[in-house]
């Protein structure tokens, strides 16, 4: 049995799990020890479930018992006779050996092990021996045992049941937040009776009373007043402690101190609190936070607090609903009021006394109950594919909590409740009773999510009421005499304008009957004021729209048609006036707002007041809400998105005037005068005046692109104002290695000012004074931060050694008296030096000299090389003289310099030879060696050389120097000649420090090339560019580590890669091409950097396994968790880095980080202060959700996943995981399945497990898996932030550097006084050079994370939160719902609805851009388009949520307009952009078909004017809708230079992006009106791994048939049909120019998921996929037959959403087929068999005919299926029969009826579509 194989025991069998570890322990010292534990572990088995009835259970036992059966008669005692000593001896030797001994010398992690063994091990003996039997010094070690092992329970990051054990629980912060939550003094104890005599019992005699012992804090207290569950109670108590700790150290100085700060608890107390007290004065209910004089404050604001989070961490998926929470603490409140003041219950006014402990009632009695109310409701939606509005979600059953209703629920809840009561109907006997819910369903709250369009219109009313009346009023003035704008002032012109009122007045009735229909089904929830208010704005709403047409006509002097209808409504009154004055009142509420719009202060103030007076007010204009209330900002941002819209706006309207609106103005007049009498067929509109059906045809697609173009005006001014506002905050003013080399010497400051923690004394300092020692300092901290940069890279294998050796800058404290620049900054100055002396023909020195120093870098490598050189020398000279000959040769140096006798003293022809000599001597330096002696003789025998060239070939007097030298031994002279330079010290090539300056001045000495291009890898120069740039960059100074925010990382993760596998690795595709292969030709700079790390002997990677090695390469090229973990930890190694920087001395900054003696006891002090900081503010959490299953799973995968993800936590130490463990116990003898949630963290061996809290049901049922994977890891989260990070994302150590910067964001006042509660951060997308959809990709999301989001949060200040990576205000979420919402199916897009209820709450969203994080993207055709149809689908289901409903409603004008095109409004743009190229080919068709075209061509006056052409070419821009891709070429272009942008932009499209943008343009167009007509969104998993496969077509054409294949297909034939019939321009070149963007968009349809398939033109790869597909279209479908098998199952499965949608989809989709039926229509007319005949006869023939075709194909498949067997003679002579008739029939047509060959392929042309049409409307 392996270690994980204690992990497969059944849920049901859990508790024996350790007992079978410790067996697992066990195995390798004593086997029948292990043996004597696995027989225990099965007779407890057999005792838990005795029949097997568990799942897994009997397979189990059965493995177990063979194991036993074989250990039985293979092991035997070692230590003792009897099984009874074998097992005491071992525990003995063990308790010895481990606990007594190990104390001393083993971890803390080691000791919480071994205790857990030892207390198992005497459960197993205490078991197998008789009590009798056991010795006393068995009996000793067991108490001994017991005793301590309270002191190493497994701990999360405070070990508290051990003080000192860390060094986190030495920092006073700690200490003192853990005095305050155990100052139980002054509480009323709760009592427990006396266990002696309890059945003796006399109730009138009062029984003994004792104090609780186990109480030792408030959480203990509480724990046993309201019965919360022990894990739940740990955790939190860790978590106030953290929380305290954190804010008290900002208020503090460090030093020692013994009580929290006043402030902190009540700041504290204020974050949690503050929308419970939002939700009392909402209520107008009085808060329970009652705080009286005869007790501590202090105390009981921390009671009120941990009260809280108590409640909080044990609601499991009630937290989604935070006025619920509010309600429960409400009322808990109110009982620990009770208690306090006078022990007395609330309820029962009886004296409390406290129940038994961990009874769990808290769980059982107020969160269940709730739970499973959320649990039937989700049952409700089966799956998605019922109605929103048939069930109740999070949002409707939290919004019960929003009314006085819910006090009524009393406390304890009544569960009779209408909350709870689901139905008044009984289920069914032979219905499941945990299937679905049944019975009456529960009304809506508040708002109804109904499938229909409609919601657009609802949500963004004013948005479209505005463009409804401009378009009203410009075609207005278009079609006046003039044309001209100026013409509105012309009295008559302006009359007509005013009848834009009349149309707003039936815009307002439609939106007030839209309110009450599409509201209905909420009605039984609503309270009488707001129906009231519903029926009145109808009402009202109704009046106006009679009342103001009936105005409007009595002003008109000669009124006709419907103005003479309303006017003889108005009798005889002539006051021409009255229209103005009921436009003048009907406008003054719009007035009143518009006045308002300017005053945010005042509107936020009335909009969130309580106050009765300023309700009533309000109640007309906008209903109470408790969210969306006061969303306003302040003046100066109010005035900024109100000019960028103002300009838009005046774009939009003049480019639609001028361009759209007024050339089409005189067409349109001509062809309304025309009088056409002929028509090509029976005309569908014979009574229709003016030629209605063409104008109709004409206009449609322009105002189609009316109300579409602001999408692309949008795109050009973001692009303008982006581009502005990045130049502004200095993005890409280092983009190149160029500008890093002219700007690094301003790197050091710049980082100081930014990065290096300075109090207010330092940086006013360091601003008037320059100090050399600290700037020394500085460069000395921005070495050890620049160093630990390279070695991640180095260590990521995007540089290679010699790369490393040239970025590295040294920190060491050197006499060198010149700045030490890295290296790449020097490569090549000295050897340029040296060539440039030789070839120095002047004889003055300042010539030289001068043009040396013109280059700094090269003057600074020439300075440090001449004093490194001389340090190297004299360190490794062991001779006094020896030393003093270098010292001479350097005075001598120098003293010519100062006198400028250089050049005549030193001979410059003997450099490059001296150059050579010192370069082997520094290369000789560096090797390794064995044997000393000769090493040593290598050495001395090259330093002899180099003096020998120096003193003879370079110096003119070098003897003389000799001579100097040895001024006490002339005689001994000759001698001591030939024994010079032989005594060598070698002891300093040991020290590491020094070492480093050899590598250093060999690197700068030795490199003859330009380092202009290292590194060479683009990422690595991307990752240092941008770094070095940031620093330049707008962020708040970096805080003491002391000092910052903490804070939590967050990854969600399910069943995703976490490591790839060997197998994974080599298996190869139908090419042979592998993972492997295909990352190293991708990557080759990276593989190669890759082998030469493993290879180098100093790292030591020879001792491990290579395969593993190249695991982790691959790994970290993917989108794995295992890269995901690697990157967050990079949190943990800055904060120990910076720890190290601001705590350590001067001594050890300069001594490096790397290389400082850790052992020594002050440096291992700082070490220590280090991790216990790093442990207060960073914790990493990743939510593994099947982690427990996965571990039991006998699936290989699974297995693997586990292992790789216990593999991590004991990489990383400070990882933790949450899972959810699922297991099977006993209640009432019956097995159900019980949930908790589980924290552990890595071990010794395997994991180890910190806190288990039961649950109420699974979790994941209710709501989307995401956001609830989420919600039950968020418990286990500490910190006052949290960033959320998906398992595709990546971190970078210099990025993490920047964490603090950036949370101080939220200390920071913004705008109108406001902090943020979202931390928007720009991310970089890796994947973009894996192929060229990746790049596409890349660059579409890069422009969006960065200029795109950049925009959204200024000016428009509507950013939210767009998934990953955001940085949560954790306190301010945790109280208002989380980090995400989950309601099923319409919060399919989860985090985006974050970020709208962060805003509605009152929350602020910013976005910073001078730190970025990784991010993978989809790298294959088909994974990009699940990854659109996915967010197409949460975008059509955003469409329908109540969250747009408000922000759409309750925004103001210009922030609404910036929400409409910022998130849904973009993909109703995408569609309506399609939908333009639909109404422009079927009217242009009917045209055609009708002959209208041709007779309206005909006409003169039409023909002679090209403005009906000039004015339909518009919209051939916005089809192939090439402004959005402007965002991407500015972002490109301002952060890598427009020269770049501009050859990106060519190159990508020669690889055809615009085919793949126009295509997925199809995908958001199709997923996102399917989701809002039928439903059917549901999570897509894109998979994230490599595309190194080619996709079959069957494949292809069951993901696109729908979406691109039947819709490219039916433009083909308009098309072609067009083309057939439409003579428009076929003169024309412009008809080329509007046909080549629809054919453009046919080809990219129905050709593109070809194009971008691997292979995709291979010959034999499309012969096997024609062979597949026909196999496939040829099976035959059934139950059980998957999609992938069968062309039936697969139509089955494509119309699945049809089968849920409600009657209006199934209409809306009938009357869409019915267009198929104007083909066969229009062309029967035309041909030539029908010799020019209108009749409708030929139509009906034409029926016939398909009548015909049908029903002989009828014959031919019900033959084939009765006598294709049997009678096949028979059925051979039916189809002989069949096919000589339609010879026949065939002939007869020709001959005698005239029919054409034309006419046969016009036949298909018209019954292809008729065909489809049946289809389409059979299914619906």
């Amino acid at each position: 049995m392996s270690p994980m194989d204690s992990e497969l025991v059944p849920s049901a069998l859990a508790p024996i799990a350790p007992i079978l570890r410790v067996a697992n322990e066990a195995e390798k010292d004593n086997p029948r020890v292990a043996y004597l534990c696995r027989f225990l572990a099965f007779k407890r088995a057999h005792k838990m479930d005795p029949l097997s009835s568990g799942r897994g259970v009997r397979q189990f036992k059965t493995y177990l018992l063979h194991r036993l059966e074989k250990e039985e008669t293979q092991t035997r005692p070692q230590l003792a006779k009897t099984d009874t000593r074998e097992i005491q001896k071992y525990y003995q030797k063990f308790c010895e050996m481990n606990i007594r001994e190990g104390q001393h010398n083993k971890t803390p992690e080691e000791m919480v092990k071994i205790y857990q063994i030892a207390t198992a091990l005497y459960d197993v003996l205490r078991t197998l021996v008789p009590p009798s039997k056991v010795d006393e010094e068995t009996e000793n070690y067991a108490k001994e045992v017991e005793r301590n092992k309270g002191q190493y329970e497994p701990y999360n990051i405070l070990p508290l049941p051990a003080i000192g054990i860390k060094p986190i629980m030495d920092l006073p912060e700690i200490k003192a937040a853990i005095r305050a939550i155990c100052n139980v003094d002054n509480l009323p104890m709760p009592r427990i009776h006396s266990i002696s005599n309890f059945s003796h019992h006399d109730p009138n005699v009062i029984t003994p009373e004792y104090r609780d012992k186990s109480i030792n804090d408030i959480f203990d207290w509480l724990a046993s007043v309201f019965f919360f569950q022990k894990g739940n109670v740990a955790n939190q108590r860790e978590h106030l402690i953290l929380i305290l700790a954190n804010m008290d150290a900002r208020t503090r100085k460090l030093g020692q101190y013994e009580q929290l700060d006043n402030g902190t608890i009540s700041q504290l107390r204020e974050k949690i609190f503050k929308n419970y007290r939002m939700w009392c004065d909402y209520l107008r209910c009085k808060s329970n936070l009652k705080f009286l004089q005869s007790i501590d404050r202090r105390q009981l604001e921390l009671l009120y607090i941990a009260l809280f989070l108590l409640i909080w961490g044990e609601a499991s998926n009630v937290r989604f609903m935070p006025e619920c929470l509010c309600y429960i603490f409400h009322n808990m409140a109110s009982e620990l009021h009770g208690i306090l003041y006078g022990n007395v219950h609330p309820i029962s006014e009886e004296t409390y006394q406290s129940s038994s402990h961990g009874k769990g009632s808290f769980l059982r009695d107020v969160i269940t109950p709730i739970y499973d109310v959320l649990r039937k409701e989700a049952r409700r939606n089966k799956g998605g594919k019922v109605s929103h509005s048939t069930w109740r979600n999070y949002d409707d059953l939290n919004e019960y909590f929003w009314s006085k209703k819910c006090l009524k629920l009393g406390w304890p809840m009544n569960y009779k409740a209408d909350f709870f009561v689901q139905s008044d109907e009984k289920q069914s006997a032979n219905m499941r009773r945990d299937l679905f819910a049944v019975g009456k369903m529960k009304p809506k709250t508040n708002f109804v999510e109904v499938r229909t369009f409609c919601h657009l219109f609802r949500s963004f009313d004013r948005m479209w009421i505005f463009f409804i009346l401009v378009f009203q009023a410009m075609v207005i003035v278009a079609w006046s005499p003039s044309g001209s704008i100026t013409s509105i002032f012309d009295a008559d012109v302006f009359r007509n304008v005013m009848s834009i009122f009349i149309t707003y007045a039936f815009l307002n009735l439609l939106q007030a009957a839209l309110d009450i229909v599409l509201s209905w089904k909420a009605w039984g929830s609503l309270k009488f004021s707001q129906i009231l208010r519903y029926l009145l704005k109808f009402a009202v709403a109704a009046m106006w729209a009679a009342a103001l047409p009936i105005g409007y006509s009595i002003s008109v002097q000669n009124p006709t048609g419907l103005l003479k209808f309303f006017r003889s409504w108005g009798g005889d009154w002539r006051n021409q006036s009255f229209y103005s004055y009921a436009v003048a009142i009907y406008i003054l509420p719009n007035l009143l707002a518009a006045v308002l719009f300017f005053f945010p202060s005042l509107r936020k103030f009335v909009e969130r007041s309580n106050w009765r007076i300023i309700n009533l007010v309000m109640w007309w204009s906008q209903p109470k809400l408790y969210v969306g209330r006061g969303m306003h900002d302040d003046t100066f941002s109010l005035l900024k998105y109100t000019m960028f819209w103002i300009l838009l706006l005046v774009s939009k309207f003049a480019f639609s005037y001028y361009v759209e609106i007024l050339p089409l103005v005189g067409p349109t007049k001509l062809i309304m005068q025309l009088s056409i009498d002929t028509y090509a067929w029976p005309e569908l509109l014979p009574n229709a005046t003016h030629n209605f059906g063409v104008v109709v045809a004409i206009w449609a697609p322009i105002v189609l692109v009316y109300f579409m173009d602001g999408q692309i005006w949008y795109a050009i001014y973001s692009t303008i104002f982006g581009g502005i506002l990045g130049a502004f905050s200095h993005l890409g003013e280092i983009r190149t290695l160029w500008m890093l080399r002219s700007r690094f010497e301003s790197v050091p400051r710049a980082f100081r000012r930014c990065l290096v923690a300075l109090s207010k004394e330092e940086a006013q300092s360091s601003q008037l004074v320059q100090d050399d020692a600290a700037d020394r300092k500085n460069i000395a901290k921005f070495s050890q931060v620049w160093n630990e940069f390279i070695h991640s890279l180095r260590l990521e294998d995007l540089i290679s050694h010699w790369e490393r050796d040239l970025l590295l800058v040294p920190y060491t404290l050197s006499s060198v008296s010149v700045v030490q620049w890295p290296p790449f900054l020097l490569a090549s100055k000295i050897p340029i030096a040296v060539d440039m002396a030789k070839d120095f023909t002047r004889k003055e020195d300042a010539e030289l000299f001068k043009r040396i120093k013109n280059d700094e870098y090269m003057w600074s490598a020439v300075i440090e090389c001449y004093e490194t050189l001389k340090q190297i020398l004299t360190d490794l000279l062991d001779d006094q003289d020896d030393k003093l000959v270098i010292d001479q040769i350097c005075e001598s140096v120098e003293t010519s310099i100062k006198r400028r006798r250089f050049l005549s003293e030193f001979r410059m022809s003997g450099l490059p030879m001296l150059h050579d000599k010192l370069e082997k001597f520094l290369r000789l330096l560096l090797d390794d060696y064995k044997d000393v002696k000769l090493y040593k003789s290598l050495m001395i025998n090259t330093l002899q050389d180099i003096i020998e060239i120096i003193t003879q070939d370079v110096m003119v007097d070098g003897h003389d120097v000799l001579k100097k030298s040895y001024p006490y031994h002339s005689d001994d002279y000759d001698k001591k000649k030939e024994e010079r330079f032989e005594k060598i010290n070698i002891t300093p090539l040991d020290n590491e420090s020094w070492m480093e300056k050899v590598v250093r001045l060999y690197v700068v000495f030795s490199e003859k090339e330009s380092a202009i291009n290292v590194p060479m890898n683009l990422d690595a120069r991307r990752r240092i560019t941008f770094f070095a740039n940031s620093l330049f960059m707008t962020m708040p100074p970096a805080p003491e580590v002391r000092n910052m925010l903490s804070f939590s990382v967050l990854t969600p993760y399910f069943k995703e890669d976490v490591l790839y596998s060997a197998e994974e690795l080599k298996e190869e595709n139908e090419d042979g091409i592998s993972i492997l292969f295909y990352l190293q030709k991708i990557y080759p700079d990276e593989w190669t950097n890759f082998l030469e790390r493993i290879n180098d002997p100093i790292l030591g990677y020879a001792r491990k396994d290579r395969m593993e090695l190249i695991r982790h390469w691959v790994s970290y090229r993917g989108q794995t968790l295992s890269r995901t973990v690697r990157g967050m930890m990079y949190y943990r190694l800055a904060l120990d880095l910076q720890c190290f920087l601001e705590y350590a001395g001067d001594s050890a900054i300069f001594s490096g980080y790397r290389t400082i003696d850790r052992s020594d006891v002050h440096n291992k002090a700082i070490f220590d202060y280090s991790q216990a900081l790093s442990d207060l503010k960073f914790t990493y959490v990743v939510s593994c959700q099947v982690y427990g299953a996965q571990k039991k799973s006998i699936d290989a995968r699974d297995r693997s996943c586990a292992n790789n993800i216990l593999n991590l936590m004991l990489m990383y130490p400070s990882l933790r995981v949450a899972y959810i463990d699922e297991r099977e116990e006993k209640v009432d003898g019956k097995s159900v399945k019980v949930y908790y949630s589980v924290l552990v963290k890595g071990g010794d061996k395997l994991d180890e497990e910190i806190y288990r809290i039961k649950l109420p049901g699974p979790p994941t049922e209710i709501g989307e898996g995401k956001p609830e994977n989420q919600n039950h890891a968020i418990i286990f989260t500490r910190g006052e932030a949290l960033q959320t990070i998906d398992m595709n994302q990546d971190n970078y150590f210099e990025e993490a550097f920047k964490m603090r910067n950036v949370l101080e964001e939220f200390r920071r006042i913004h705008c109108g006084r406001r902090k943020p509660t979202i931390l928007g951060l720009r991310e970089h997308i890796f994947t973009g050079s894996v192929s060229s959809l990746a790049w596409f990709m890349s660059n579409q999301e890069t422009s969006f994370v960065t200029i795109g989001q950049r925009v959204l949060a200024n000016p428009l200040r509507v950013r939210f939160h767009y998934g990953h990576p955001d940085i949560f205000d954790r306190l301010f979420h945790i109280t208002r719902g989380g980090i995400s919402k989950a309601s099923k199916i319409i919060n399919l897009s989860e985090d985006i609805f974050s970020g709208f209820n962060s805003t509605l709450r009152g929350g602020y969203v910013t976005h910073h851009e001078y730190i970025q994080v990784g991010k993978g993207r989809d790298v294959g055709m088909n994974q990009i388009s699940l990854f659109e149809a996915k967010v197409a689908n949460g975008n059509g289901e955003q469409t329908l949520s109540r969250d747009v409903y408000r922000l759409g409603r309750r925004f103001d004008f210009y922030r609404m307009l910036s929400f409409y095109f910022t998130t849904v409004g973009f993909y109703f743009s995408s569609m309506i952009t399609v939908l333009t190229v639909y109404v422009f080919l079927y009217g242009h068709l009917y045209m055609a078909l009708s002959g209208l075209e041709m007779a309206i061509i005909g006409n003169p006056a039409v023909n002679q004017s090209k403005a009906l052409e000039d004015a339909l070419s518009a919209q051939s821009v916005f089809q192939i809708g090439l402004l959005l891709v402007l965002p991407m070429i500015m972002e490109i272009g301002l952060e890598r230079g427009f020269r770049t942008a501009v050859g990106d932009f060519i190159i990508m499209q020669l690889q055809l992006a615009s085919v793949f943008f126009t295509f997925q343009l199809g995908t958001k167009a199709h997923y996102y009106g399917r989701t809002i007509l039928h439903g059917g969104s549901k999570y897509r998993a894109t998979g994230r791994g490599f595309v190194v496969f080619h996709a079959k077509f069957a494949d292809n054409y069951r993901r696109y048939s729908r979406s691109h294949f039947v819709k490219g297909l039916e433009l083909l034939i308009l098309l072609v049909v067009y083309m057939v019939y439409g003579d428009t321009y076929r003169s024309s070149s412009l008809y080329l120019f509007i046909t080549w963007s629809m054919w453009f968009l046919v080809a990219s349809w129905l050709f593109a998921p070809f194009v971008f398939n691997p292979s995709g033109f291979d010959w034999q790869k499309t012969v096997d996929d024609w062979t597949d597909w026909k196999r496939w279209m040829g099976n035959r479908g059934g139950i059980g037959i998957q999609p992938e098998k069968s062309w039936e199952s697969w139509w089955e499965g494509e119309q699945e959403h049809l089968k849920s949608t409600d009657i209006r989809g199934r209409l809306m989709e009938i009357l869409l087929s019915f267009r198929f039926f104007v083909y066969q229509y229009g062309i029967v007319y035309h041909l030539d068999i029908a010799h020019n005949s209108r009749s409708l006869l030929v139509y009906g023939l034409s029926w016939a005919v398909m009548a015909t075709v049908l029903l002989v194909l009828k014959m031919i498949s019900m033959g084939r299926r009765k006598f294709g067997t049997d009678f096949q003679l028979m059925f051979r002579i039916l189809k002989g029969l069949l096919f000589l008739g339609f010879v026949s029939v065939m002939t007869v047509l020709f001959v005698v009826c005239g029919l054409a060959i034309s006419d046969l392929f016009a036949s298909i042309l018209a019954f292809m579509p008729t065909g489809w049409a049946f289809v389409l409307v059979s299914i619906n």
